[in-house]
This record gives structure tokens, sequence and C-alpha cells, in this order.
């Protein structure tokens, strides 16, 4: 056996460059949770509240988005999943084995900036909710119009950046707790507000059947005029919103990362916890309480922050809402962009790159323009890496099909793949060319984008030498792989299986934090559909308010007692 592939030399590589071991890997309940907790986030404010500025109608966002989530779905699991499955590694690491250093290191500049500007939007979209505390103004403008919003923002963004350098892990594990709890308060903000809706259009607080809540939509809500008063986006607009939104997860590959993990491939259905209850539901529901609150504040949607739909729709669970899922997603999207970072400047500390990419985030969300920006703002950026994921997927689907050499660039010892770099390159110019000439609408600008990388990067690499064959290369890759497979095999053994918590005291633990969402939910449903008159809708919301906010410290109170209980029985598998 060579060096390389003695049990040392595989124990003294960094995790990240092994394929995931067979014992790590979860069941499907696993990425529902882990889906339903990412994709319920403070974004959705911002983006379903877009949509009602943007004028769309009320059957182009019950369908549109339908139909475009359901796209995003089938991508990650055609697309996606199974390079992640097949491989077991993450698209950094496969990007390395096929493309050399040059391109990974472009590639994570990419995702410094990326990642960076999205964590930047969730603390200024946290602060929304901070900023009424203190009774600082709305920040409409793109700058800020406030010293004390700077400071509020300067004051919760180090608090996150600080949480993502030293205690990732456990707001990772808080912010799967936070799943479920999200899907019920943007529902029940929703039922809370949508009677103070049915009274300004139909002067009555109860709805007779679905056409009333079409009506309602089409005259209060989703109106098809924009905020200009003009005609707005139609239905190809909202599907291709919906499916370009998570382009720089799905086609863009970054969710190798995460699915690596899934015993199959079809587990990429999973993600329609995160489209489905997460995009679809909260989209909508976020679009209703904007429109809810601009009613109740006799305002517009487009002077409104998520701060104050929030607050108007949930009381002090508001607050509770809006701070938390803008800091678990700033957290997560600032220690990815940490990670990033570290990767070029691998001479420093993950902990000081996170530091320093922690401050520039921070000044970046003083500006509100930002989180106003969301739209564009994700598209773009998926349009940034979709390129890449195209070159990833030539070479690990179309490559086997037509004869070419998986890895080849690797088997030729180089550390520079032109091949590679040229055809992101070329599809950047290529897509936002695109864009320039306004050939198509931008949402959909990602698909021609992809194809055309795909076809450019295949025809490069067989003149580079992707179409020859490397036979003592492949060999002493297999039997590498075969000595990766019995480490892990004996580590799995050393490691033992993890215990499961089957105590009853953790059972009833478990059933009231549920029972809080239950009761919750029960709460709204009243508001909703037990309120005949105004003055009876004004007393039910009331006492939604106060009793959704002891429920929510109830919820997360007995939840994270279940976390903290399973913990403690494997600690030698928490890491």
């Amino acid at each position: 056996m060579s060096a390389d592939t003695t049990p040392q030399a595989i124990a003294d590589m960094k995790q990240e460059q092994l394929p995931v071991p067979q014992h790590k890997l979860h069941g499907w309940t696993h990425f529902v949770g882990l889906y339903a907790g990412e994709h319920v986030a403070a974004t959705e404010f911002v983006i379903g509240a877009t949509f009602v500025a943007l004028g769309a109608t009320t059957m182009d966002i019950l369908i549109g988005l339908l139909v475009g989530n359901i796209l995003a779905i089938l991508s990650w699991t055609l697309i996606t999943a199974p390079i992640a499955v097949q491989t077991r590694l993450s698209l950094y690491t496969y990007l390395h084995k096929i493309a050399g250093d040059s391109m990974t290191d472009l590639y994570n500049w990419a995702n410094v900036l990326i990642f960076t500007v999205i964590s930047a939007a969730m603390i200024t979209v946290s602060c929304t909710a901070v900023r009424l505390l203190f009774n600082i103004p709305a920040q409409l403008q793109w700058y800020p119009t406030s010293a004390l919003f700077v400071m509020v923002v300067l004051s919760v963004g180090m608090i996150v950046v600080f949480v993502a350098m030293y205690g990732f892990s456990a707001v990772a594990e808080f912010s799967g707790l936070c799943g479920p709890w999200l899907v019920v308060m943007f529902v029940s903000g929703a039922l809370v507000l949508f009677p103070a809706l049915a009274e300004s259009v139909l002067g009555r607080t109860t709805l007779n059947g679905f056409g009333d809540f079409i009506t309602i939509g089409d005259h209060s809500i989703w109106t098809g005029k924009n905020s200009a008063g003009e005609p707005g986006i139609g239905l190809l607009e909202v599907i291709g919103f919906a499916w370009a939104a998570n382009t720089i997860t799905h086609f863009g590959l970054i969710d190798m990362a995460l699915l690596r993990y899934a015993k199959r491939s079809i587990y990429g259905l999973c993600t329609s916890a995160g489209m489905l209850f997460g995009h679809y539901v909260a989209w909508i529901c976020a679009g209703i309480m904007g429109a809810g609150t601009a009613v109740l504040l006799k305002s517009t949607i487009i002077e409104l922050d998520p701060g104050d739909v929030a607050y108007r729709a949930l009381g002090l669970s508001g607050y509770v809402i809006v701070i938390i899922a803008g800091w678990t997603t700033a957290n997560a999207n600032l220690y990815r962009a940490g990670l990033a970072a570290q990767a070029i400047f691998y001479n420093h500390s993950r902990k000081g790159v996170t530091f320093t990419v922690g401050c520039v985030t921070v000044v970046v969300a003083c500006f509100p323009f930002v989180f106003g920006q969301m739209l564009p703002l994700l598209t773009y950026a998926g349009l940034l890496v979709v390129p890449v994921g195209g070159i990833v997927f030539a070479e690990h689907v179309v490559f086997p099909r037509i004869g070419f050499t998986r890895y080849w660039v690797t088997y030729r010892k180089l550390n520079h793949s032109t091949p590679a770099v040229a055809s992101w390159a070329a599809g950047l110019v290529f897509g936002f060319g695109l864009n320039a000439m306004q050939v198509m609408s931008f949402y959909y600008l990602f698909l021609p984008t992809w194809l055309f990388t795909i076809i450019l990067y295949t025809f490069l690499a067989k003149l580079y030498g992707a179409a020859e064959e490397y036979p003592a290369e492949q060999e002493a890759e297999r039997k590498k792989n075969e000595a990766i497979k019995e480490f892990q095999i004996q580590q799995a053994i050393e490691e033992g299986e993890p215990v499961k918590d089957h105590s009853m005291f953790s059972k009833v633990l478990h059933v009231f934090s549920r029972s809080s969402l239950g009761l919750t939910v029960v709460l709204a449903l009243m508001v909703m559909f037990w309120s005949p008159d105004l003055e009876t809708y004004e007393q039910n919301r009331d006492i939604f308010y106060t009793w959704a906010f002891v429920f929510t410290i109830t919820y997360f109170v007995f939840a994270y007692w279940v976390l903290h209980r399973r913990k403690a029985l494997n600690p030698q598998h928490n890491d």
C-alpha cells in the first residue's frame, strides 16, 4: 500500500477531504427538519412583501409559487442529490479535484462575497425588530438615517460575529429547533391579520368561502399593480423567481455539503419541507401580514419593514421571530463566509478570518438597501455560481457518458485548470450579457448559462486532456478509496452506535413543546374564524398576542431541554 493510503495518513487528512463515512449518514427525517429550519427564515418577510410590491396577482402567486417551488425541489432531487450521494464530498472538495487551486480560490472569493451580503441583510432584518424597542424610525432609504440605528446594527452584528466565531455548533442546533415554530408563527400571523383585511375589503371580518379569499387578495394584497400603480409581474416571473431563488444551492451545487450525508439521493425530495412549507406557505403568509399591517397603520407595504409587520401580526412574539430568524440565518451564512475566506488565507485561523469578514459584514448591514433588494441579490448570486455547478455537472455526469475521464486534472497533477476558469468566466459574460441585452427575464438566466457552461467546458476539457485515458492513476484512486472505506469502518467500530433517548421524561418534554405549537395555532384559528365583528376580533387578537408569547417561551424551553438531554447521552458525537 502506498504511503498516502496508510491508516495514519488517512487519519491526518482533514475530514472535509474525505468522503462522508457510512456510519455518519442520516435518514430522511433529518433532512426534513434541516430544510424546514433553513428555508423558513427572516428573508421570507422581505420576499413575501416584495411580491406584493411587484404587483403579482393572487392566482399568479398561488399557482406560480407552487410550480416554481416544485421545480426547485426537482432540481435538488435530480441534480444536486445524485452527485452528492455518489461522491459523498462537498462542492469545495470536489471542485478542487477537478479544477485545481486557482479555480477553487476564485470560487471561495465568490462565496465570501455572496455569504457576506446575505449575512448583512439578515443582521439588518433582525435590527428592524430591535429598533422598535428604541422608537427608531423605519429605515427606508438605501443608507441609514439614524445614528442610533447604526449603533443597534453594530451591537447586534458583533454578537452574530462572535457566535459565528466561537459557538456556531450550538446555534446550528438551535436553528433546527426553530423550523416548526417559524412555520407555526408565519401561518398564525396571516390568520390573525386576515380579519382586518376582510373588514377593509368586504366590510366584515368573516369569510364565506374561497371566493372571498381571492377577492381580498386581488383588492388588498396581490392586486396586479406594483408600488408605482403600473401592471406588475406575471405568472412566468413568479415561477421563475421561486425556481431561481435557490439556484446557488441546487444548480450551483452548494447543498452537496448537506446532501452528501443522505443515505439515498431520493432524499432530495425532503427539500419540499423548505420549499412548500417554507417558501410557498411563508411567502404567502408574509404577503398577507404585510398587507394587513399596511391596512392597520394606514400605510403602504413599501413603507414597512419586517419589524413593523411581525409586531402587528404576532405582538411580542413578532420581536422574537424577526430577531431569531435573522440571527440564525446570519450566523449560518457568516460561518460559511468565514470558511471560504479561511480556505484562501489558510495561514490564518478560522476565528481570526471570520472576525475580519464579520466586521465588514456588520458595516454593510448598516445600509438597509441590502435587505430591500433581496430578490435581485439572490438571483444574481445564483447566476454567479451556476456556471461552477455546470462545470461539476459536466465532469461528473456528462464525461463518463461520452468516454471522457473524470478527475483528469488531478491525474495530470495540475494546480490550474484553464478549461474550468475560462468556462466560468465565459459563463458569467454569457449570463450577464443576456441580462444586459434583456433577451429574457433575468429570473431564467441561470438555465441558458448553465447549459452554455456545460457545453463550453466539455469542449475545452477535451482539448486539454479529458478525453485521454489514465489507467494507472484511476487504479491508484480506486485503491485509495478502498483504504479510506476500510479506515472509516474501523472508525465506526471505535466510536460505537449513538444512544437514542427513549426515556419517558424526554417524551413528556417533547409533548409539552409540541402542544405549545398546537395551542398557538388554535388561538390563531379562533382569531380568524370566531371574530364576527371588529370588537370581538380585537379581543381575540389581544388574547393571541399574550398567549402566543407564553407558548413561544414554553416551546423553546422544552424543545431545547429535549435536545440537551439527547446530546448528553452522546458526548462523543457532539462535533
